[in-house]
């Protein structure tokens, strides 16, 4: 089964679907679950998979679906780009999802002992400082207009992840700039010319993540990269290189994902302000709330893997060596497991069933240091901003991407 085809015309039909438009892809996302939820788009050379059922049977099923795709570039790197990453000694993998058992496996096991929720509560009061003294910038503007993502929630994950790891807190901009690199290499829709500059930030992003590693063997470091060195040198099965692409998805993953969350929860609240007004009076509502956010409005929308062998996806034929594209962002509003699930409900009881982390073996392992976050700066934001709004004039977008789903600004007012 391929794309369907207007009669007569021999051109595929994609039920309003665009890979990388992200401004407001739900419609297009009920329309395939209606019509055609395993779709195959030549334009991305995936089968798009978009019913709960499905995409969660996917993930759990490892042995079949393959995450070896999952960071693979969705446009192939020009030559020049290529030049630049071997020359200055580019080797990066993928730290965990796109590794496959028994790797995976061992990996995953070393990783998770160092990330552990001790880290998380040590962490916790120094996030909510940022986030109150981000918050209390924001608000002694004159003008009082703000926009939520540059800030707020720019900076708290970034602080929050290069302490969990022992980097430079001060870089808190080139690590962003490396970051958008990462997502535009890999997810991206660039020309080769457009990978020229993105291929030489992720040159540097790796020499910091290696220079990470060598430093905690030469120096005690209370961080994450310190521990899986300790581990290392105690005998867990893991390499220097193996800990250094932990800490090179770590860094993009940690921050950029939580960044989006904060930004979505804050953006989506607001746009409810019923709903925002029973957060700021019941703050124990919270944590429903961002899973909530998580099912409506995902930091991550799709996700890829391969196909083994031949198989069947919800009926449909899918070949061996096929590439797939799961789109948690229409599993998350899939009415057949979320009733009336295109809205957005805080008394929503089976919210945390949603798929924004995944499933499976490769489920988050950071999923809790996100929503915890998140949790945070809505807490704080409810408490010392409770009357903040949307601004009238606020033109939400949402950049180009094939995974990703982050509003480049949330404008935010509020009264004196």
């Amino acid at each position: 089964m391929t794309s369907t085809r207007t009669p007569g015309t021999g051109c595929p039909v994609h039920h309003g679907y665009e890979p990388f438009a992200q401004d407001d892809p739900f419609p297009a996302y009920a329309a395939l679950r209606a019509g055609e939820p395993v779709m195959y788009d030549e334009r991305i050379g995936c089968w798009v998979v978009s019913r709960y059922d499905d995409v969660k049977a996917v993930f759990e099923d490892w042995h079949t679906f393959s995450s070896e795709n999952a960071q693979a570039p969705v446009r192939e790197r020009g030559p020049q780009a290529k030049q630049i990453m071997a020359d200055g000694g580019f080797t990066a993998y993928s730290g965990l999802s796109a590794r496959v058992p028994p790797e995976h496996t061992r990996i995953r096991k070393v990783a998770a002992k160092a990330f552990t929720p001790r880290r998380f509560k040590v962490l916790e009061p120094e996030i909510r400082a940022n986030v109150v003294r981000l918050l209390e910038t924001m608000l002694a503007r004159p003008e009082h207009y703000g926009d939520l993502v540059r800030d707020l929630a720019y900076d708290v994950p970034t602080i929050t992840i290069l302490t969990l790891i022992g980097a430079d807190i001060g870089q808190v901009g080139t690590f962003k700039r490396w970051s958008d690199s990462r997502s535009a290499m890999t997810w991206g829709d660039l020309s080769d010319d457009e990978q020229v500059p993105h291929a030489r930030n992720l040159v540097e992003y790796w020499a910091e993540c290696r220079r990470l590693v060598a430093e905690a063997h030469e120096t005690e470091r209370d961080s994450l990269v310190g521990d899986m060195v300790r581990m290392q040198a105690a005998g867990d099965p893991i390499s220097d290189h193996e800990i250094a692409s932990v800490c090179y998805s770590l860094l993009f993953a940690g921050h950029e994902t939580t960044t989006t969350l904060i930004s979505n929860a804050l953006r989506v609240l607001l746009s409810y302000p019923e709903q925002w007004q029973q957060v700021v009076e019941d703050p124990k509502r919270i944590p429903a709330a961002v899973d909530e956010v998580l099912r409506f409005s995902p930091s991550i929308v799709g996700w890829r893997r391969r196909a083994l062998r031949d198989v069947e996806i919800g009926g449909v034929a899918i070949p061996s060596g096929a590439d797939i594209l799961l789109l948690m962002g229409s599993a998350n509003r899939d009415e057949s497991r979320f009733a009336d699930g295109e809205s957005f409900d805080l008394a929503r009881p089976n919210a945390r069933e949603h798929l924004a982390f995944g499933f499976g073996i490769h489920y988050c392992l950071g999923n809790m240091l996100a929503k915890l976050q998140a949790r945070i700066a809505v807490e704080e934001v409810a408490r010392l901003a409770p009357g903040v709004r949307l601004a009238a004039d606020a033109e939400i977008h949402f950049g180009d991407n094939l995974s990703f789903r982050a509003p480049a600004a949330v404008p935010v007012t509020w009264e004196a």
